[in-house]
């Protein structure tokens, strides 16, 4: 409102201040005479300004007027204009417009609209560092490997698109199972961008794969250095790689070395057990029994394990199973409820033939949390205390369809090992092993685990039919026998 009233105001002075000026230029005498050419123009003041103005406004109109033709004239020449200034924003805003589009094609999955707004926004922007990206996607998703890697190609001709067309061909390596192309591209990816995670991380795996614990070693460091791994990950991993270093080491025969390496994993991460068992090993085989026991108590305090309780056994090879229930008696102490020590207590027992005692080291495992190496166990206890056949092999029978129980499983594929090894042998994923229960699957067999009562119970059946037949021929034998002695009582 106040605004408004000014601007009134305003308009207001400067109508009077025009119209006093007027009347100023009226009251005048005199005025302005112009000879040129034999001309004479005579003009009153008024008639003066008014020629001055149309004069100033004739030659600004004549300026433009030759700035349009010089503009006109640098166009046709290809210099740069408000002309060319122009056609060269409306084909900017037709280039973004068909990015743009572009972008949100290949968002929707729609690859080959991708690649063709793609095409249409190079035409018009002149500018490979954005449509090339977008073009080898869109070809990745059309599944154009071909047209993508020679896009990806292009980029690495760019120093500021480099990486990114590296990035890209490394991705399609991997998908093709070329790992020694990946690995030195990943490298060279890695020499120009050592912060970059998922580099890192691919170039760890592929390190991994292809037993370099060395380099490996190299790029956990950098992880640690560049802050993208905690610093207790960074222990434990460095001690995977020590571990791997020591068995590949091992392998090559030089036992010292390799023991070593042991010792530094285990020194590393306690509770690695495969570094535990392999540095127990070395200072057994060194003579160094009491170090051998400190590594292996150590691991057993942090979580039991059967390849410890080998490894504690392999100390003292040549005792009585008694002796050597007597001297893992501290070890069980430990962690009495464990899982892993009852069954480990139950199997010394059986060693020592001591099956009461076994079966109150297993308890009610059997029972309430059953797996095969339970069930088993239970079989050899009812055996050791004179219990039938029938109940043996129906305890094996269940044992054959339980649960293996905790394995090295993979936390990420959950594929399962045999053995510890530093990468997954199916996704190959760096350092996802975990001493673990698989999760449960139903089996299935071609006739049916309905069926083993009935396969079980077959020799029992046998064995009652087969009596009567056993002694008809014993009374046959004797009847013969009998026979033989009356010829030579005659003769």
């Amino acid at each position: 409102m106040l605004w408004s009233i000014i601007k009134v105001f305003v308009f207001i002075a400067l109508v009077a201040a025009a119209t006093l000026g007027a009347s100023y230029l009226l009251d005048l005498e005199g005025g302005v005479r112009i000879v040129m050419a034999g001309y004479e123009i005579n003009l009153t003041p008024l008639k003066a300004v008014m020629a001055l103005v149309v004069l100033v406004l004739a030659i600004w109109l004549v300026m433009k007027l030759a700035g349009v033709l010089v503009a006109i004239l640098k166009f046709i020449n290809g210099d740069e204009t408000a002309l060319s200034r122009y056609f060269d924003r409306n084909r900017q805003e037709k280039g973004y417009r068909a990015l743009s589009e572009g972008i949100l094609a290949l968002a929707s999955g729609e690859g080959d609209i991708a690649m063709t707004k793609a095409a249409r926004a190079e035409k018009y922007l002149r500018k490979p560092a954005l449509t090339n990206l977008i073009t080898a996607q869109a070809a990745e998703m059309s599944g154009d490997r071909r047209k993508a890697e020679e896009v990806y190609k292009r980029l690495l001709q760019n120093d500021k698109t480099r990486f990114v067309g590296i990035r890209g061909i490394l991705r399609q390596k991997l998908a093709e199972g070329d790992t020694d192309t990946a690995l030195k591209l990943a490298q060279s990816a890695f020499a120009l961008k050592p912060r970059h995670a998922e580099v890192q991380d691919t170039l760890l795996e592929l390190q991994a794969q292809t037993s370099d614990w060395k380099g490996a070693r190299e790029t956990l460091n950098a992880k640690l250095k560049y802050g993208s791994l905690p610093r207790d990950v960074h222990k434990r991993r460095d001690a995977v790689l020590a571990l791997s270093e020591a068995r590949d080491v091992l392998d090559e025969g030089k036992t010292i070395e390799a023991r070593e390496a042991a010792i530094e994993a285990n020194r590393l991460s306690p509770d690695l057990i495969p570094a535990a068992v392999l540095a127990a090993r070395g200072y057994i085989e060194q003579g160094n029994k009491r170090n051998a026991l400190r590594v292996l108590n150590k691991a057993w305090l942090m979580h039991p394990h059967p390849d410890l309780a080998a490894a504690f056994a392999a100390i003292e090879p040549d005792e009585t199973p008694q002796e050597r229930l007597k001297r893992f008696a501290k070890l069980l102490k430990v962690h009495p409820e464990n899982r892993e020590t009852k069954l480990l207590k139950a199997e010394l027992n059986i060693a020592a033939e001591d099956f009461p005692g076994a079966r109150r080291a297993l308890g009610d495992l059997a029972e309430v949390e059953p797996d095969a190496r339970a069930l088993t166990i239970m079989a050899a206890v009812e055996r050791g205390e004179g219990a039938s056949d029938a109940v043996v092999k129906g305890w094996l029978a269940r044992a054959l369809s339980a649960p293996r129980g905790p394995q090295w499983v993979c936390e990420k594929c959950h594929h399962i090992h045999a053995e510890w090894v530093p990468a997954c042998e199916n996704c190959q994923s760096f350092d996802t092993l975990s001493w673990t229960a698989p999760p449960n699957t139903a089996m299935t067999t071609p006739t049916g685990l309905e069926m083993l009562p009935l396969i079980v119970g077959v020799p029992e059946e046998q064995k009652a039919e087969d009596t009567p037949d056993d002694e008809d021929d014993i009374v046959m034998d004797a009847e013969i026998v009998e026979e033989g002695e009356e010829e030579k009582a005659e003769k």
